[in-house]
């Protein structure tokens, strides 16, 4: 074996920080029977970041002051310089490793290990070893590898040196080194087989968060940036202050995922994010104008302060850096039609009044247009039997519900879901409600009046499962992994298994439409771009050949959030009609862009509602959907070749949708190299139909897949976004 160092002259260097070079100023030893004295640490970071898939992290380029980080289970390794060469028979050396963030560090508690320099490698992946790989002169090559099952975190390193029957020195290694979970090693609880997968789920710094409705997915770009400035020890002081996880807890990805989840929100323990479903974002930042997790980790870093605002995304994007730092694969699952049971029953009641309205005083139940939340993957040796339920596990920080007295949610096994095991740990009931609850619709006609069954919907909730495909920037559909297909007889049984396992007890209604001879068909018309009209229409065919019916029918558009909740009316019709034997009818709203631009929320939705009255036989037929109008698309373009430490020049384009111009109007950019936003704000208004282009600059310090992420903001048009993936060379200059 041929052992190169990265030293040319075999005398220590001078006390000081030097590069990857970590040197002590204390005394030496002298004379040929002194206790051996380790000098300085080399930490190597070049070679350990890459064989540690760790390079990335900013703690690891700082020209002064860089910081070990890698993966527990898999040797790193270290240079050490020595006062005289080291003799294997005379000289003794243990490594010890101490928990930085302990109160009282014990080795029973696994905050404190002694690993002695041996010849061989330990028998067992659970236990620390220490190897002397190489020596040449004063300097030794070692190889420590961590337990697998070891505390994930910030550790201190002291050397202890010996000599037989003549005393001992010991060495404290300025900083700490962070060791992380390791999805590359077969016997760590996060190892996920794939280079593909692992390159997805635990390396990329940016993703696509899926938002929109069911009939209009729309991606959004989200820059994770797990590998800049503070993110790494933002979360672990989330994990253990906020999350309250004790360090010999961070073993286990298990508890540290839930110690995750809890500590992104903010109601009970001053999280990172504060949420607000709102329409007043003052004094923060609306949730649609976020970019990515970095000025938000940054921000809570430097002040410990719940960071405004945050919704579903947001907390599922910050969520999914945390987990990627930390090394547990992560990735962000969005759900349409997702189901918020507050009464764990399993359905989800709506009651309307006669105008076709939505009472939102009598419902505490909801149905999010869509919902984010993240999936991790792991075993899980604490459900029996284990196998069964490894694999995608759901955690969720969107502060919903309280499970054990906090705000959180998971890890629960997505496979037990599927099977109905709502009693697994942890909250796998409330996931099961969102994506298999019942959908009912109830008739409310007073207090002293029965309420009227008016639709049972099993099939609307939970759909289109979806997240980010590997290695492409397109939609993956995951559905068939939390349910089977609807009406199939699996997914029946299923769910009566899961009511026999409900705490709930209610009864499950069925309407049979067979014998209604008038048909209805509720549609929503047209590709609706903002600024556009866009028509609701219900189309009646009268299946008699004899008996002509008369229908009162109410059309409605109402703005709605995101989480379900209707908010301001945009118009409403009430018409009668008799619709002949044999014939259909169309009735039709039209609806303007001067009437519902002025009542448009934050993330431009809207309600559709029909509620139709049959006089001949009293059937009452009701049916709804949420939808969202198409905003246009940030367009960016690369000026210059992406070389790393090389200025590169891009722009984004917008074409204004709207017949009004936009003024006062903002980008905001993110990219590689850019360590603070980028605000670029428009001197002039933007008229209809005109381009707005914008000019920036970023230097990318690192080469590989870089993203460039932008939004658009202005009063009229917000929460419009675009992206660009591209490859950075290596700069030919820093070959030479």
């Amino acid at each position: 074996m041929i052992l190169t160092f990265a030293f040319s002259s075999s005398q220590p260097p001078a006390a000081e920080l030097d590069g990857d070079l970590v040197v002590s100023s204390g005394p030496l030893s002298t004379g040929p029977l002194s206790v051996v004295a380790v000098l300085s640490v080399d930490l190597c970071l070049a070679e350990n970041g890459g064989v540690h898939n760790t390079a990335r992290f900013e703690l690891m380029e700082r020209a002064r002051g860089a910081r070990l980080v890698v993966r527990r289970g898999q040797p790193f390794a270290l240079v050490l310089a020595l006062s005289r060469p080291f003799q294997r028979h005379r000289d003794a050396m243990s490594f010890i490793f101490s928990v930085v963030d302990s109160d009282k560090n014990s080795f029973g508690q696994g905050t404190l290990v002694a690993v002695p320099l041996l010849e061989k490698i330990a028998d067992s992946p659970a236990e620390w070893s220490a190897v002397l790989d190489a020596t040449d002169g004063n300097y030794i090559r070692v190889l420590i590898t961590p337990a697998v099952t070891c505390i994930v975190g910030e550790w201190k390193m002291d050397v202890d040196t010996k000599l037989q029957g003549d005393g001992a020195l010991s060495y404290s290694l300025p900083g700490g080194i962070f060791i992380l979970f390791n999805p590359w090693c077969p016997e760590d609880q996060v190892y996920l087989y794939g280079e593909d997968l692992r390159q997805e789920y635990v390396l990329s710094d940016s993703g696509l968060i899926f938002r929109g409705s069911y009939n209009r997915i729309r991606p959004t770009v989200w820059k994770f940036a797990q590998f800049e400035r503070d993110i790494l020890e933002c979360t672990l002081y989330l994990a253990a202050s906020v999350g309250r996880l004790s360090p010999s807890s961070r073993a286990d990805p298990v508890k540290t995922a839930r110690a995750l989840s809890a500590a992104v929100n903010s109601p009970d323990d001053n999280g990172a994010v504060m949420g607000n479903w709102t329409s007043d974002f003052e004094g923060g930042t609306p949730p649609t104008k976020w970019l990515g997790s970095m000025k938000i980790l940054q921000t809570f870093h430097k002040t410990h302060k719940p960071v405004k605002y945050g919704q579903c995304w947001v907390f599922s994007g910050v969520l999914g850096t945390l987990c990627r730092a930390l090394g547990i694969p992560c990735r962000v699952i969005t759900c349409y039609a997702s189901a918020h049971d507050t009464q764990n029953s399993l359905t989800v009641d709506y009651f309307v009044n006669d105008a076709g309205k939505v009472m939102e005083e009598l419902n505490s139940d909801s149905i999010w247009n869509f919902h984010v939340w993240n999936e991790v993957w792991m075993q899980r040796p604490d459900l029996e039997p284990a196998p069964q339920y490894a694999g995608w596990q759901v955690i969720d920080a969107t502060p919903q519900e309280l499970s054990d007295d906090m705000y959180r949610c998971g890890p629960a096994s997505v496979a037990a879901v599927k099977r109905g095991e709502v009693l697994r740990p942890y909250d796998a009931n409330f996931v099961y409600a969102e994506v298999n609850a019942d959908k009912v619709f109830w008739k409310y006609a007073g207090p002293t009046q029965p309420l009227k069954l008016l639709r049972k919907d099993t099939l609307g909730i939970g759909l289109l499962i979806s997240t980010k495909a590997v290695g492409r920037w397109t939609r993956e559909d995951v559905t068939h992994t939390y349910k089977y297909p609807e009406k199939s007889e699996e997914e029946r049984t299923t769910m009566l298994k899961a009511l026999e396992k409900s705490e709930s007890l209610f009864s499950r209604y069925y309407l049979n439409e067979d014998f209604n001879e008038l048909k209805f068909d509720f549609q929503l018309r047209d590709d609706i771009v903002i600024g556009q009209p866009f028509s609701v229409v219900v189309v009646m065919r009268n299946r008699s050949r004899h008996e002509d019916h008369h229908v009162t029918v109410v059309l409605r558009v109402d703005t709605v959030l995101y989480t379900g909740r209707v908010k301001e009316p945009v118009k409403k019709e009430r018409s009668v009609h008799t619709v002949p034997a044999g014939t259909e009818e169309e009735v039709r709203l039209d609806v303007t862009w001067e009437e519902y631009a002025p009542r448009l929320l934050d993330q431009a939705a809207f309600n559709i509602a029909c509620l139709a009255t049959v006089h001949d036989t009293n059937y009452e037929y009701f049916a709804q959907d949420d939808f969202r109008v198409r905003k246009p698309d940030i367009k960016i373009q690369l000026e210059s070749e992406p070389v790393t430490d090389r200025e590169l020049l891009a722009s984004a384009t917008l074409v204004n949708p709207l017949p009004v111009p936009l003024k006062r109007a903002q980008f905001i950019i993110e990219g590689p190299g850019v360590d603070k936003q980028l605000k670029i704000d428009m001197a002039q208004s933007i008229p209809p139909n005109g381009a707005a282009t914008v000019s920036f600059r970023m230097v990318p310090r690192v080469p590989g897949k870089a993203t460039i992420a932008a939004k658009f903001v202005s009063k009229p048009l917000d929460d419009v976004d675009g992206f660009l993936e591209f490859m950075v060379s290596l700069n030919p200059e820093t070959l030479a």
